[in-house]
């Protein structure tokens, strides 16, 4: 705090005294229901006298030693005394700890909060919980320092659900609509201003004015720049006490019981209405509550909710026409002539071996792979480009609707402005930053860290991304290896010969799968250090930079091995005599059946694995985590008896800390990318991701609701960098299946050789060239465009030519079309720029009528 607002700060603390008898006698109600909001608080979340709220829990928690263990501990220390020997590393590290946290307790009385302690014995521990209050003058001050939202004038709830809006006005029923009770209030607002609190709406009554998110951004702004030690070392901060394990946990209260039981909607709690309307699985086709979860969670944890929510329902559309697309491949399969010839080709077409013949692979026959080339038709059909061009559409489409709504949200929920005018520097940053200089905006001193000491460590940042990325290319590398040399002996066998490149393949995924998941955790982890390195100034700049950094790893970790496939294998191969090797081997060729079903199967293996092992994760870590921390606390997996038993504190503390939605966005990101950049290859790719959402939500909202603590209510204005991140997807995704379709399927090769000849039929054998003479023990055919030289024939040149012409054309059509969709739907709904507009004039409405009263 600067000297000013110490001084401002004192004269407010005075107030205190009197306030903890009577700051919960507040006037009448105006606009909100009070009594209606008092009933829904739960008693248990409540201080002693049952009036003033407990807005944040603070847990030490001291091991309990037996009657002997005491006695010898005791005995040691009059032992060390006797022959005056100084305090062992771990007494002076406990003594240490208790200076510290006596010091942040007084400091956090100081700063206006109220304390008050439970203490719980356990049979392994002593448990102290710290109950937290904010009083009506802390509040107020915080409030206007924070520059939080107060309500100006009531305003209808608007309708945020254009599918809604849609059936409405055609008088349709609407099966997706849902009445949740209590229905939070929508206000147009200002920022706080002690000096007009009388022309808030509902200013009168101290206990409901401030909601309880409110409240915990408060408490938490506060704790997290109490000192405990000397500023100097940054010893500063909830955050940082944590850290040291000074502090074991803290966090703010959920507002009861889970369990809504056969309680009617106007008995429950905040959380049980929740979990009742939103947390079951019986309302998975219903609309989410989606200011329940804002009044509840915050903005963060909502626009969250809101993406996922809306991704998913766009995800409904592209799985109908991408399941449409592949029964059209279904249903035309038997009219595939390249495949009919394949299989009516008996001994016709002689195949050269896939691997060197002195290691044992042998000659076969086209005809073997009858199956695979059926099967590659499902996937390489003229409908997979039409879908290629309809889910580029469908992500620009849906990214500029994401805006429009993110912009209502935004402005629905008061944090339109958040990152520009509210935020507030980071604890840790303010902390550890060496100078103080002048906010360009508000004109306040603030801690300041040298930019260009920051860009040289940004760039060693990057340094360590580089060298992560080379990591993944070198197991790319070792898995492409892999598939080699598995692969030979699978040659070798009888048994196995006619299946060796799909188990190698197969197989070879899976490993990938495997080596992508420990991976991504090493360079999490890594990434998190660096970035608490760089000194972002902000929580915004912070998770933006730390997204920045896991999503480029993460990506290359994902699509590396997918890209390999569909870009570059097979086509850098050689022929009978000239083949290319790597380590004395040859390079990898596709399968007989393509390089576009086994892209397939990579995607399949890769997306879905990644799907069921994220949602394992999901239902059984939390359980498995919430199982230690209840032994840690009670000694007793199950905890220590029913939620019934315990204190809403206690409850609380045996459920997993809440880590927040970094590893949420980062899945559903990475999804997108699947859904798009790689469709031309499996156009199912959106029915799973929509299975998959709709069991994510729900899991989700579970996971947030009974297994985890409550979180802190964090504001956000949009979804941050994840935009730029899905909107560099959608980009990619247009080149990438354009450079799919024309180079890796067989669209445009057929296309070509039917506008030749007029027919398919012949094709499979024009497709074959012959080995060149004495570069193989028999003569043989493989798979290019060749003369029986060995040099390529001029169709090859014409479809090169065709290649190059397409990928132009279709890059260029599918950008020209989503410019002009971005161009045609404004980023910022015409109804909500008057609402912002008739906003601003109540404000400054406001503003003058006080100063007004201030001239009188």
């Amino acid at each position: 705090m600067s000297k000013s607002r110490d001084e401002e700060w004192r004269e407010h603390v005075r107030l205190l005294g009197d306030e903890a008898d009577d700051e919960s006698e507040g006037g009448s109600s105006t606009l909100l229901n009070v009594a209606e909001s008092k009933n829904r608080d739960d008693p248990g979340t409540f201080f002693e006298d049952g009036k003033r709220k407990i807005d944040f829990i603070i847990v030490h928690e001291e091991v309990k030693l037996t009657a002997k263990q005491q006695e010898k501990k005791d005995k040691d220390a009059a032992e060390r005394r006797a022959k005056n020997l100084p305090p062992t590393e771990e007494e002076m590290e406990a003594q240490q700890h208790d200076t510290w946290r006596k010091r942040f307790l007084e400091n956090i009385t100081k700063a206006g909060l109220m304390l008050e302690e439970d203490v719980v014995e356990t049979e392994k521990k002593l448990i102290v919980y710290y109950k937290v209050h904010a009083p009506w003058q802390c509040m107020i001050f915080f409030a206007e320092e924070m520059g939080l939202k107060a309500p100006l004038q009531a305003q209808p709830n608007p309708n945020l659900n254009w599918s809604g809006r849609l059936l409405a006005k055609f008088n349709l029923p609407n099966p997706m609509h849902i009445d949740v009770p209590f229905l939070p209030y929508d206000f147009y607002t200002c920022s706080f201003r002690r000096s007009k609190i009388n022309k808030f709406v509902g200013s009168q009554n101290k206990d409901t004015f401030f909601t309880n998110t409110d409240r915990i951004r408060v408490v938490n702004e506060i704790l997290q720049n109490v000192t405990y030690g000397k500023r100097k070392r940054a010893e500063v901060g909830m955050d940082r006490m944590l850290e040291e394990e000074i502090f074991q946990a803290a966090y703010p209260l959920h507002d009861g019981p889970e369990d809504p039981g056969d309680n009617p909607d106007d008995k429950l709690n905040r959380r049980q209405v929740l979990r009742k309307y939103w947390a079951r699985w019986g309302a998975w086709y219903k609309y989410q509550p989606l200011d329940h979860i804002r009044e509840y969670f915050g903005e963060k944890t909502a626009i969250y909710f809101a993406w996922l929510g809306m991704y998913t329902g766009w995800l409904l559309p592209a799985s109908i026409v991408g399941t449409l697309v592949f029964l059209y491949g279904m249903a035309t399969a038997s009219g595939n002539i390249p495949a009919n010839e394949i299989c009516a080709s008996n001994t016709s077409y002689y195949m050269c071996p896939l691997c060197d013949e002195d290691i044992g692979c042998s000659y076969w026959y086209l005809s073997d792979t009858c199956s695979k080339a059926q099967m590659s038709y499902l996937f390489d059909h003229p409908g997979t480009v039409f879908f290629s061009i309809f889910m580029s559409f469908w992500a620009v489409t849906f990214l500029e609707y994401w805006k429009r709504k993110q912009a209502s949200l935004s402005y629905h929920w008061d944090c339109m402005d958040f990152e520009e005018e509210e935020e507030r520097p980071r604890p840790q940053f303010a902390a550890q930053a060496p100078l103080l200089e002048k906010n360009p905006i508000t004109g306040i001193l603030e801690p300041y860290f040298p930019e260009d000491m920051r860009k040289r460590r940004w760039l060693t940042g990057i340094g360590v991304l580089v060298g992560m990325v080379s990591l993944v290319l070198i197991f790319m590398l070792g898995v492409i290896m892999y598939r080699v040399l598995v692969s030979i002996p699978l040659f070798q066998s009888k048994l196995f010969q006619s299946e060796a490149q799909s188990i190698a393949s197969m197989s070879g995924a899976v490993v990938n799968l495997v080596l992508i998941m420990v991976l991504g955790q090493v360079y999490q982890r890594l990434a998190v250090i660096l970035n608490d390195w760089e000194m972002h100034r902000t929580q915004t700049e912070y998770e933006d930079n730390l997204t920045f950094k896991v999503f480029i790893f993460q990506f290359m970790n994902f699509f590396s091995s997918v890209f390999y496939i569909a870009f570059f294998k097979g086509k850098f191969v050689g022929y009978p005599g000239h083949y290319i090797r790597i380590f004395g081997l040859r390079n990898e060729d596709c399968g007989s059946g393509g390089c576009l079903i086994e892209l397939a199967q990579q995607l399949i293996i890769i997306m879905v694995g990644k799907q069921i092992i994220n949602n394992c994760q999901e239902l059984i870590i939390p359980k498995v985590k919430q199982m230690v921390q209840r032994y840690s606390v009670s000694g007793s997996f199950f905890g220590s008896g029913s939620e019934a038993g315990m204190t809403r504190w206690e409850a609380d503390y045996q459920l997993v800390p809440n880590e927040g939605l970094f590893e949420e966005y980062l899945e559903m990101v990475i999804q997108f990318g699947f859904i798009t950049v790689f469709v031309a290859a499996f156009p199912l790719a959106p029915v799973f991701a929509l299975l998959n959402n709709w069991i994510e939500i729900r899991l989700d909202a579970q996971k947030f609701i009974g297994e985890l603590r409550r979180g802190l209510a964090d504001r956000a204005q949009d979804i941050g960098i994840w935009y730029d991140i899905l909107e560099f997807t959608a980009q990619l995704a247009v080149i990438s299946n354009g450079f799919l379709i024309a180079f890796t399927s067989q669209f445009l090769p057929r296309l070509l050789y039917q506008h030749d000849f007029g027919t398919l039929a012949g094709y499979t054998n024009f497709t074959l060239a012959y080995s060149p003479v004495n570069t193989t023990h028999e003569s043989c055919r493989y798979q290019d465009y060749r003369d029986p030289e060995g040099d390529h024939t001029i169709f090859y040149y014409r479809l090169l030519a065709l290649k190059l012409g397409f990928v132009i054309v279709f890059e260029h059509f599918v950008f020209g079309i989503s410019r002009a969709i971005d161009f045609a739907v404004p980023d910022v709904p015409e109804s909500l720029e008057i609402k912002i507009k008739r906003e601003g004039y109540l404000a400054k409405q406001a503003l003058q009528e006080v100063q007004v009263m201030k001239l009188k």
